[in-house]
This record gives C-alpha cells, structure tokens and sequence, in this order.
C-alpha cells in the first residue's frame, strides 16, 4: 500500500519578518534617494541612448543604436549613428592560416620541442662537459623532457635514489607509460655509477613475480604491454653492470627444449602461444656504446649471435667498440705449423696486420656477418672507434669487403666522430693522428658515395673539422 501523507493544518508562527517585507521596506527607503525609481524601461532607455550620444560621443557598450533613415534623421535633428567599433586583428600564423581564437599561447609551449631537443643533445653529450674527454653522441628521434622541466628534476631524482625506489616503486614501475620508462632508462644510464643492471632492466620491464593478475590478464603480458617500446638506451653499461649475453637472454626467452618423438608419442604439438615471444617487439633504436674510461668484457662473437634476433633495428649505436675480431686474446698467440715449421698467428688478427701487412681480413669478416643481420639499418654511430676506420672500406680478395650497397645499403647516416678533444696544447704526432681519424671519415663517405653510384640512398658522414680548418 502506498504510504500516507499527512498534512499539517498549524505551523509554528516565524519568528522574522518574511524577505517579502523586507525588500519593500528597502525599496521604500530607495525611492526616497534614487530620482529614477518609478519610471518605465523606456524612459530609462531614452536616457542612456542621449547619454551615449551626447558628451565624447562614444557609444554605450550595453546599448544598442537604433537605425534611421537619413531623410528622417535630417527632419528630426538626431545626430549622426556613430560607427561600430573596430574589431580585433586576425591572428594569422607564419604560414598565412588564420589562428584559433583566443589568447595567443605563452612562448614556452612554442618552443618546447626545440628546447627539450637542445636539452637532451645538451645533456646526452654532444657537447663534451666539463671534466670529460670523450663524447657521446644521442639518437636521433628520442623524445625526452625539457631540461629543468618538472618531469626532468622528477626523472632525475628518481635515477639518483635508484635502488630505494627500485624496491619501493616495483609494484608500480610496470604500469609506467612506456615514454617514461625509456626517459627512465636513460635516466639511470646518466646517473647512476655503473649504468643499467640486468635488475634494472627486470624492474622496468618484467611483471612482478609475486603478483598473479599480471600472469593472468594476457593483455599484461610483457610482450605485448611492452610493443610500443622503440628505444633502449644502454650506453656505458656493457662491460660494467651487465653483459650481453645476459641482455640477449633477458630480451629473447629460449625456445622451449623440443620432445624426443620416440620417448613420448603422444605429447601434444607445441602451439604458437607456447613460443615465447620477445620482450621488445618493436625495438629499432639501440644503443651498445661503451665507456672509454674503463676495461670493457665485450665479445663481437656474442653481438654476432645477439644481432640475429633484431632484424627490424634501424638504429644502432657501437660507440668506442673495439676492433672486430673474434679470437682478440689470442692477438699475441703464435702457433708453429707442421708441415712447414714456420711460426703462423693464432688468430685472424696479428700484432702487425695492420701496421704492417694492412690485412683488415677478420674485421671485415666480422663486419659483413654483422650487416647480414641487421640489413634495415639506417643509423650507425661508431663514434671513437678510429682504430678500425679502414675495414669499412678495406678489400680482401676479389669481393670480401663491406658491402654498402646491398645489406647496408639503407643506412644515411654514418657517425664516426673521433670521440675525444683534441688539447690546446697537443703536440704533433696527436694532432697528426686526430686529423687522420678525420680524414678516414672523409674517406668512407667518398667510398661508400662511389659504390652506390648514385642508386642508393644519399649518405651522410656526420665528423668534425681538423683543427686547421677551424
């Protein structure tokens, strides 16, 4: 049944007078001190119009001229209609295209993509800082915040207390949006001591273990919650705080161990989403660049084995590598051989290959089994790596040489900086060797320029000058 409602026939009286009274009392007391209380619209109309018109002969911005015809004006004696006021200056943009309306935007959202570029060349050192010898050149296309911006000081007091944030944060740094975990990487590789760390990378990367809804929900699988990461920046951690074949392990799970058919006839058929996928899908933009300052474990035998798994990287940096080679242990070794008695090197590369014979045979070896690998290349910076400028274009026998024109006929830029500081006060035989680490620079792009015979794509040596030329 529908509940009743009860009206109440008596109320309690109020005990102030009602707003009703009390707003003509007030009204009473204003018609004594206002002259216009009493008139009509119209008359009040009437006199802002001749206020309007008469004195400086400005209009009211409230009222609204009527029009009259000009022979009627003239009999009547009414004044002449002052014109409208101007209206404001179309914004026009330095194409000509009209501006949206309102304000014009502050200057600093005008310049943000340039000065976030600036900053980050600034900071990624393409200008040597102050204490450091060796440069390190940044990748193109890599976005990353505003020096001194908020996402900056944030990011870089992240990276500065690291490992406490590592092990606070680490239910949450998986859920980062994918830019701030490339920004953070960088980051860490600029202020940490010993660069990115395979827990570093387990950190950003991976799920936490011990939580179950990551393992659960297949759109939070690693593989695919991480396709939108292109760039992975460790430089100057090679060597130091991790190895290569622990990145390769890390970034391409093995495949699983397949059944023996005689032990196990009826064991199912392994399915696609069996196979692990890699943890970076989408990568193109890698930096492997080591630190000059500092003994470095690194293998091109492992790289080799490494680049197998990235065919789509267009990006790549090789920074302060050393030769390749794949015995470099055994430059110094020395077998005798059977046969003749005659005393041969143990390896591909002697202690005077170069200075001697010129036999780049083993580098450029080394170098075509790399680019068979990695043939979508567009960027390669071997910054610093003047000691082996001329396998890139030694011949060794009637066709073993780079090929620049084929697999590695995509690449438009070559950066091969000498990645140091020429002193004020260098003497000659330093001089002499940094203006020919130059010149060998010159010398690829006139190379590599006369191969492609004008077919290929247009290449750039980014170098510097020689201190003559400045």
């Amino acid at each position: 049944m529908p509940k009743k409602r009860r009206s109440h026939k008596y109320s309690k009286p109020q005990s102030t007078a009602p707003a009703l009274l009390s707003s003509t009392a007030a009204s009473r007391n204003n018609a004594h001190h206002d002259p216009s209380y009493g008139r009509g619209v119209n008359e009040l109309l009437a006199d802002l119009r001749r206020t309007g018109l008469s004195g400086s002969g400005q209009r009211t911005p409230d009222v609204v001229q009527p029009t009259v015809p000009p022979t009627i004006r003239q009999i009547l004696q009414i004044p002449e209609t002052p014109p409208p006021r101007p209206r404001r200056p179309v914004r026009v943009g330095p194409a000509g295209a009209r501006l949206p309306a309102g304000p014009a935007p502050p200057r600093s959202w005008l310049s943000a993509p340039e000065r976030a570029e600036a900053s980050a060349i600034q900071r990624w050192g393409l200008e040597a800082s102050a204490g450091k010898d060796h440069e390190q050149r940044p990748m193109p296309g890599v976005s990353l915040p505003a020096r001194k911006s908020l996402l900056d000081l944030v990011l870089r007091q992240f990276a500065l207390s690291w490992e406490w944030q590592k092990e606070y944060c680490r239910y949450h740094l998986y859920e980062l949006p994918t830019h701030l975990r490339v920004a953070l990487i960088a980051y860490l590789v600029k202020y940490t001591p010993e660069g990115v760390s395979l827990g570093d990378l387990r950190a950003v990367l991976l799920p936490p273990p011990d939580v179950p809804e990551y393992q659960d929900d297949p759109a939070l699988a690693p593989s695919v919650w991480n396709e939108g990461f292109h760039f992975l920046d460790l430089s100057w951690s090679l060597g130091r705080s991790l190895k290569l074949r622990e990145l390769s392990d890390l970034l391409f799970p093995p495949q699983p161990e397949p059944v023996d058919p005689q032990e196990s006839w009826d064991a199912p058929e392994p399915q696609a989403a069996d196979i692990p996928r890699p943890l970076l899908p989408n990568l193109t933009h890698l930096s492997l660049a080591l630190d000059p300052s500092s003994l470095q474990s690194v293998s091109w035998r492992h790289l080799l084995a490494f680049a197998t798994h990235l065919p789509g990287l267009t990006h790549l940096s090789l920074a302060f590598w050393p030769e390749p080679s794949l015995t470099p242990n055994a430059k110094l070794a020395t077998i005798v051989s059977p046969q003749t008695g005659a005393t041969l090197a143990y390896g591909g590369t002697g202690p005077y290959s170069h200075s001697l014979d010129d036999d780049w045979a083993e580098a450029v070896l080394v170098l075509r089994r790399l680019s068979r690998s990695l043939y979508r290349l567009e960027y390669l910076d071997v910054t610093g790596c003047g000691a082996w400028f001329p396998a890139l274009w030694a011949k060794t026998g009637e066709a073993d040489m780079v090929d620049w024109a084929g697999t590695w006929g995509k690449i438009t830029t070559l950066v091969m900086y000498p990645g140091y500081r020429l002193p004020e006060d260098a003497g000659l035989p330093e001089t002499a060797r940094y203006c020919e680490i130059v010149d060998y620079a010159r010398r690829v792009e006139r190379h590599v320029r006369a191969g492609r015979k004008g077919e290929g794509r247009f290449i750039t040596v980014e170098t510097c000058k020689r201190p003559d030329e400045l």
